[in-house]
């Protein structure tokens, strides 16, 4: 996950006392189901109904205002063609356009209140977003008419706590976005078990029959074009999207921030190992490293589901953009790791007093209560199938924020083809299941203010001169059609022209064929055979966790070069590739699919196809094309 822009804060810092009054009291008797599991857990037994007496922090979103804006608003400073272009928002703004109505605040504190929570059990998020309850799990229950249990992971012996729905009364509803921890269940393991990351398939893995044999004493990989079909390295990478000379200039002024989540780790021996032989001027250098929720950046556990992903980001982005500083945002601590919502409550507020942890069943409640857990206060790759529909919006939302603020968010698209996390597909009813025959959209990737991005590959015995394909080398380049979110306007006539002129072999019954869902990716870079510096030695990895860091280093070049003559930094750049402005600036990928399910999957093809988007970008091309916006 890469926030290759400036880190900014929308005011989600230490909780504040709520100040609002509450309307006169009245009755609340009909309960309507506000939300339900969105897939029953796979791999997990019932255990237990959990102690009543257990402490639940509950934190209720409420309904922010202008959500139905925020894509027009974000487009009137993302658009090439839009004369806000570039203008982006202050914190404070965003908090003041998108904050509750004191009309949702005081009806859901009256609600509070005529449930019997007194006004000090009560306390609200800076930026008014969140309402944080203090109660024991016996009180959540009335108040949700909701019936907790402990669920066991069939292979860790992990446990989570989490409800099969929840209700509120009926005139509440329409202020409320969602409440948690409530049905939001994290279908893996926690970061804690080791096994997470060899399911995770962002990375892919070392290929033992096609990786550098390595000695003891590990010597060089020789850095040069002939091998780019078996061994990816920088210089492949600069040949294959023609990067120009780099040297950063405007380091004081950009930002290009990578998020790793406890217990994953780099190694300083596995940054020099591969800067040695590949950047010998960053022998020594580090990572700006920012912790985040009791962070640790951990060395006691050193194997390649441990080390892999952070050595991978850390060593080609801090290689590709030197002198650029690299800020690493490690976030979780080491009993309950972290999450998506963490790394959000962090960039949502001041790095001062966080107060992150909005799901304590993906993401951890701070203080952390268990032994060994950080006690201080928080410092502020699923699938769709397995997210509530207002949990992703929620999450999304923000994403849309900080890209108004002019930020630009990339997440990989997912290893697994047309199938999520661990190759699982759904039923005809949605839900994940073992030979399932629908196809399995990832999350975030399928958020419209994000930027998804595939994988491609040298195809075997071709060139770096010779057009890739799309990724078919141990893992297969995410992309299809969300089941949540709508299509965006910037990719709208892409994507009507891809299912016009190549519309794929498959109905409704097995992707969202209506042609009126986000599509993904929105481009791609090479993600097969990645030479990396890891646990002393070298190895190949694959995945589109190669592929995005990249696409990110790219990023803060263009940002680097537009800082230099007197401009902004591009934020959201969904809109400009997808523009005319830009059809110029990508490589065509016109072979290769994206298995899974069962099936081929998509196919790449001429323009925009949900296998590798808009294509691979070549560098020369997009950075005078960017400066020469305003």
């Amino acid at each position: 996950m890469f926030l290759p822009l400036a880190l900014l804060a929308l005011g989600f810092s230490g909780a504040i006392e709520v100040c609002v009054a509450a309307p006169s009291s009245t009755i609340h008797s009909v309960h309507d189901v506000h939300e339900r599991r969105a897939a029953e857990p796979f791999g997990w037994s019932l255990s237990h109904r959990p102690d009543a007496d257990k402490r639940l922090p509950l934190r209720i979103g409420l309904k922010q205002q202008n959500l139905d804006n925020l894509e027009s608003l974000l487009l009137s400073v993302s658009h090439p063609d839009s004369p806000q272009y570039g203008r982006h928002w202050t914190p404070q703004q965003v908090v003041d356009a998108f904050a509750p109505k004191e009309e949702s605040v005081g009806k859901v504190l009256e609600w509070l209140k005529d449930s019997g929570f007194s006004r000090e059990k009560i306390k609200m998020s800076a930026n008014k977003g969140w309402l944080q309850v203090e109660a024991s799990i016996a009180e959540v229950e009335r108040l949700l008419n909701a019936e907790y249990h402990v669920y066991k992971h069939d292979e860790s012996g992990e446990e989570q706590l989490s409800c099969h729905d929840y209700s509120v009364p009926a005139d509440i509803r329409e202020h409320i976005d969602l409440i948690k921890p409530t049905v939001h269940f994290n279908h893996r393991p926690s970061p804690k078990s080791t096994t997470k990351f060899k399911r995770a398939g962002d990375l892919g893995k070392p290929s033992s029959t096609t990786g550098p044999k390595k000695s003891p004493n590990a010597s060089p990989v020789p850095p040069t074009l002939a091998n780019c079909d078996k061994m990816i390295t920088l210089d492949c990478l600069k040949a294959l999207y023609d990067v120009p000379g780099f040297h950063a200039v405007s380091t004081h002024k950009n930002s290009y921030g990578i998020v790793e989540f406890t217990p994953q780790a780099f190694l300083a021996g596995d940054l020099d190992l591969f800067f040695a032989n590949f950047s010998p001027s960053l022998v020594g250098v580090r990572p700006k490293t920012i912790l985040i929720d009791g962070a640790v950046v951990q060395t006691t556990n050193q194997s390649f589901d441990f080390n892999g992903e952070s050595d991978l980001d850390l060593e080609y982005a801090m290689a590709l953009t030197n002198p650029q500083t690299i800020t690493l945002l490690q976030t979780g601590d080491l009993v309950e790791g972290a999450g998506f919502d963490n790394w959000l409550d962090a960039v949502d507020g001041s790095f001062c007093t966080f107060e992150g942890g909005d799901d304590p069943t993906q993401d951890g409640i701070y203080p952390d209560a268990l032994p060994g857990g950080f006690k201080g206060k928080s410092h502020e790759f699923r699938d769709e199938s397995t997210i509530t529909a207002s949990s992703a919006m929620r999450q999304c939302t923000e994403y849309g924020k900080l890209g108004l603020m002019g930020s630009t968010i990339l997440y990989s698209s997912g290893d697994n083809g047309v199938a999520g996390n661990g190759g699982v597909c759904l039923n005809s009813t949605g839900q994940p299941v073992k030979n399932g025959t629908m196809f399995n959209p990832d999350f975030p990737a399928t958020c419209p203010f994000i930027t998804a991005v595939g994988a491609t590959q040298v195809n075997p015995n071709s060139t770096v001169f010779e057009p890739e394909g799309a990724c078919e080398q141990v893992i297969f380049s995410g992309g299809g059609w969300s089941n949540i979110f709508a299509i965006p306007d910037y990719q709208r006539t892409a994507v009507s022209s891809f299912l016009k002129n190549h519309p794929p072999p498959y109905t409704s019954a097995q992707f969202n064929n209506s042609g009126t869902s986000r599509a993904y990716p929105d481009l791609a870079a090479n993600g097969a055979n990645y030479v990396i510096g890891i646990d002393g030695e070298f190895e190949l990895v694959f995945g589109t966790s190669c592929s995005s860091p990249v696409v990110g280093s790219f990023i803060t070049m263009v940002n680097d070069a537009r800082l230099a003559a007197g401009k902004g930094p591009v934020g959201f750049i969904n809109p400009v590739i997808y523009s005319d402005k830009f059809k110029n600036a990508f490589n065509d990928i016109t072979s290769g699919g994206n298995q899974g399910c069962n099936t081929p999957g998509f196919t790449a093809t001429d323009g925009w196809d949900p296998v590798t988007g808009l294509g691979t970008p070549n560098v020369s091309k997009l950075i005078p094309i960017f400066l020469s916006l305003p």
